[in-house]
């Protein structure tokens, strides 16, 4: 009985002693990652934690290059770089080199249609004025409403001239005849924004475009503060997309394309890194993740010495998950 006890003892002492150094194990030792990132700083964020799950790994993980999309792609594709995540997808098809597939894959998403795009109007004004789409604002209560420079129509903060979404407004304003109706505001948008959550705070209604993951959807929570409306029937622009939290209606006809955060890499690189290439498919964000963090750096803190802490913070907070992703990880790997 007292042999049996003390193999029982042994075992877990081994049992114990394995599992402990499964969780230390760097697979990634000696191998040196070479990642990129976007140039847009909303996107920062999920390649800090990337990076850090990988340096967690044992990889030695160089610091990120800013690349424009185009040029990140096409350095996937060749090789010279290994993943980057900041792949924004169906969107960023066109920008991808010819016979990307053969050397490039484009992983799960981080964010499930991540990229929303849309106008937002403020919740009081939805409600006291039924409004549904964007030809509401036709009428002359609404426009009078949300008409700042008495000029007769209701002014919206767009985008800056050279933006994607800004030559999306201008063909909405032509093709739904918004043009003598809505004012299209062109100015810097962060100054814009920061304009309407002041206007905002002091009970004047607010109307504008935006994207996610964004800070302007932690400070104006969808559903509670504003509300997504409609681009109006029969156009061109009729894509539409189920589940919007904060949305007049199911499904929204957003106007905009949507899309999918993603992680993309080198194909051959996630082949010989089977814990990196582990980790880069299971890693998973919330809109409310980025954007909370983009609100702080809005605020303020924007330096990559903040945007570390941040990662601190998020792993933290979520310790479990990412235990998780380490350990299965670590199990591709064995």
């Amino acid at each position: 009985m007292k042999l049996m006890k003390l193999t029982f003892t042994a075992i877990c002492a081994v049992l114990i002693a394995s599992s402990a150094l499964a969780a230390t194990m760097k697979p990634g030792e000696g191998v040196t990652l070479r990642p990129a990132r976007a140039t847009w700083n909303t996107g920062f964020f999920q390649e800090a934690l990337a990076r850090r799950g990988l340096v967690e790994l044992g990889y030695d993980v160089k610091k990120p290059k800013d690349l424009q999309n185009p040029i990140a792609y096409k350095s996937i594709y060749l090789g010279d770089i290994d993943y980057w995540c900041n792949g924004n997808f169906p969107l960023h098809n066109e920008q991808l080199p010819k016979n990307f597939e053969k050397k490039g894959a484009i992983l799960d998403p981080i964010i499930k249609a991540g990229g929303m795009q849309g106008y937002l109007v403020s919740k009081r004004e939805v409600e006291k004025f039924g409004i549904k789409s964007l030809d509401d604002f036709k009428r002359d209560e609404v426009k009078k409403a949300f008409d700042q420079n008495d000029d007769g129509k209701a002014d919206l903060i767009a985008c800056p001239p050279g933006w994607g979404c800004e030559k999306v407004i201008s063909q909405h304003m032509e093709e739904y005849d918004l043009s003598q109706h809505i004012n299209p505001v062109k100015a810097a948008y962060e100054v814009g924004m920061a304009s309407a959550l002041g206007a905002y705070k002091a009970g004047k209604p607010v109307f504008f475009y935006t994207w996610t993951p964004n800070w302007t959807v932690f400070k104006f929570k969808p559903g509670k503060d504003v509300m997504w409306i409609n681009v109006p029937a029969g156009g061109t622009a009729q894509s539409e997309v189920s589940g919007i939290e904060g949305a007049v209606s199911d499904p929204l006809r957003n106007g905009f394309m949507v899309y999918d955060i993603t992680v993309v890499a080198n194909k051959k690189f996630l082949e010989e890194n089977p814990a990196a290439a582990t980790f880069l498919k299971n890693f998973k964000l919330t809109i409310g993740d980025v954007s909370a963090q983009n609100t702080r750096m809005n605020e303020g803190e924007k330096s990559d010495k903040d945007i570390a802490k941040h990662v601190d913070e998020w792993v933290a907070n979520n310790q479990a998950k990412w235990n998780s992703w380490l350990d299965t990880a670590r199990k591709a790997a064995q």
